[in-house]
């Protein structure tokens, strides 16, 4: 069976959403968004580990920004197939196999009533109310904190992997083991009798014993040694440790990493899900990263996906383990006016039909992009140099902000732009003023301008005012004949366009970025850094710019980025103020924090 989606509203921070999910799942989100309060929803109605207490919602529990005394979520199921379930919830599940739960709470005054539901589907006539979460014997969730006791787990779990070993014996080895036990029992008689012999142990307790005499004559019928049955054999067994074995010599498990991964395995090993199972569990694990290097973190992520064979939902704040997963089950949380919210609804297909055809997966955009509240998009590994090296020069602080500027490497922006929009990313873009022939036409385009437009028009929603400026102005953009020489009209059609894209964050340069840092306020240190001498012209220095862009940026960033603060009221530092702008706005963000 499949978990479908979630409903909820009214609960915490989320005052009315919908989430769905693949079969690993992935939650990813900012601190305070909503991530724990999701899976908390759905530990409500399937967490055996939930008491009747639990039900009884706070008013913290009740969505805070609007007046709201009720609180619903409901989880829908679908393929529900599995006998385990099927035969002990007659006529709950559909024909084709559905089958939804609901948890509403009432809040009158100072009390809070609550019910449980269950039924076929979400209609009145179908959604049954129940006395209590009944199926959570067979149909639940098993949850991992990401506050996990190591130790207790660990020592608990133990015992039970010596009793499932031991009840796995074929019957020639139980033989054996009877025989070895016997013999290591007469070895630990043997030793209980010797111990004793120790003067310090036989001695150890007369003191305490003379005192006792002095209180109560009783004491005298009872004598205090120390306990020496270690011929107990099955309480010594039982008293084993875990530990490391490096070279035949046992060492203490090191390293929290090292426990975590131990916690996991020991966890999967005892939930594991097989054709027998009497129950279908989801298995939730919270932040599984924790400790690990990132080799490690998407290892994990692989072994959870591989190992827990039912349905899994982490949690994560690892790009690591996000660069493992297809997007398409990646749930982003985010906020938009007090509310949480997931993008696209949680997992969905758009991101695939967005680069349907172009054979990327996550390599498309750098995981840690899919954890910003708002991206620059660029051209190439230059613009990329520059934008983080004027943002720091200028005090804005990109990774206190949750900006990324991204590097489309090239021009395809359309790819990028459309996960941005799935994940409701808000995002800006800066690309060169190409002018390009036409092929096999003796005519030529504002290629630049149009490459942003089609931006515009695939990523964002413009108004009929908009739509008709660019209906009126799109067809000028190109059919000129001398790039050296575009007509006045074609001109004005092209500023009418920038305008319009200038009023969404897609900037095009004047020319490209070396023309239009040559023709800004940095114009003198870069001429003292390629022109020395002053033989040059502008064409050549832009020319010398231009050789291994990236590296070129490199080294004259390096030497010269305490100058870059001359571009603070330059249009290519536009961008990264209007970044900082709608974080400060949406988000409440000091720009200048004390």
């Amino acid at each position: 069976m499949h978990l479908d989606h979630i409903y909820i509203k009214g609960f915490r921070n989320f005052k009315e959403a919908t989430v769905n999910f693949n079969k690993h799942s992935l939650i990813i989100g900012a601190n305070d968004v909503g991530k724990t309060n999701l899976i908390y929803a759905m530990r409500i109605l399937l967490d055996r580990g939930l008491s009747d207490y639990d039900y009884e919602l706070n008013d913290s529990d009740f969505y805070a920004y609007e007046e709201t005394n009720e609180v619903i979520i409901r989880i829908y199921f679908t393929d529900v197939i599995d006998d385990c379930v099927v035969a002990r919830m007659p006529g709950k599940i559909s024909d084709d196999g559905k089958l939804v739960l609901q948890f509403k709470a009432i809040r009158d005054n100072k009390t809070v009533d609550y019910h449980f539901y269950c039924g076929k589907s979400d209609s009145e006539e179908d959604l049954g109310e129940i006395d209590s979460p009944f199926y959570r014997k067979y149909l639940n969730l098993k949850y991992i904190s990401s506050k996990r006791d190591f130790w207790g787990f660990i020592n608990k779990s133990k015992n039970l992997l010596l009793n499932q070993a031991k009840d796995n014996r074929e019957p020639e080895i139980i033989e054996a083991d009877n025989a070895l036990y016997d013999e290591i029992s007469e070895k630990l008689e043997y030793v209980d009798a010797k111990i004793p012999e120790l003067s310090y142990v036989k001695n150890a307790t007369e003191q305490l014993n003379k005192e006792l005499d002095k209180l109560s004559i009783h004491h005298k019928e009872q004598t205090i040694v120390f306990d020496t049955s270690t011929t107990e054999i099955d309480r010594v067994i039982s008293s084993v440790s875990l530990a490391s074995k490096h070279e035949g010599k046992n060492m203490i498990i090191g390293g929290e990493g090292r426990i975590n991964q131990i916690y996991l395995s020991l966890w999967a090993t005892q939930n594991e899900v097989t054709e027998f199972s009497n129950e279908v569990s989801i298995i939730c694990v919270e932040e599984p990263e924790a400790y690990l290097h990132p080799h490690q973190q998407r290892e994990l992520a692989s072994y959870l996906g591989k190992n827990l064979k039912g349905e899994v939902v982490l949690t994560s704040h690892s790009p690591y383990i996000v660069s493992e997963f297809s997007p398409n089950s990646i749930i982003r949380l985010y906020k938009e006016k007090n509310e949480s919210l997931a993008a696209s609804d949680g997992c969905s297909n758009v991101i695939e039909e967005g680069v349907d055809g172009l054979g990327y997966r996550m390599s498309v955009i750098p995981a840690e992009a899919f954890f910003s509240d708002y991206v620059i998009l660029v051209e190439g590994p230059s613009e990329l140099l520059l934008f983080k090296t004027l943002a720091k020069q200028l005090g804005i602080e990109l990774d206190r902000l949750n900006i990324s500027i991204l590097c489309v490497e090239g021009v395809d922006f359309v790819t990028f732009i459309k996960i941005l929009n799935a994940m409701c990313i808000v995002w800006s873009m800066r690309t060169d003023n190409d002018v390009l022939k036409i092929p096999k036409r003796p005519e030529f385009r504002l290629a630049g301008i149009e490459r942003a437009l089609k931006c515009l028009i695939k990523g964002c929603e413009l108004n009929s005012e908009e739509k008709k400026v660019v209906e009126e102005n799109v067809t000028l953009l190109r059919g000129f004949n001398d790039p050296n020489n575009i007509p006045e009209e074609n001109k004005n059609a092209a500023a009418t366009i920038r305008e319009l894209l200038d009023g969404y964050n897609l900037q095009t340069a004047n020319v490209d970025l070396e023309t239009d840092l040559l023709n800004s306020p940095l114009r003198k240190t870069l001429i003292d850094y390629y022109d020395s001498d002053g033989v040059l012209s502008d064409e050549e220095i832009v020319a010398e710019m231009k050789k291994h862009k990236g590296l070129n940026m490199y080294h004259f960033l390096k030497k010269k980025k305490d100058q870059l603060v001359s571009l603070k009221d330059d249009r290519i530092a536009a961008l990264l103020y209007n970044a900082k702008k709608y974080i400060e706005k949406n988000y409440g963000a000091d720009a200048n924090p004390a």
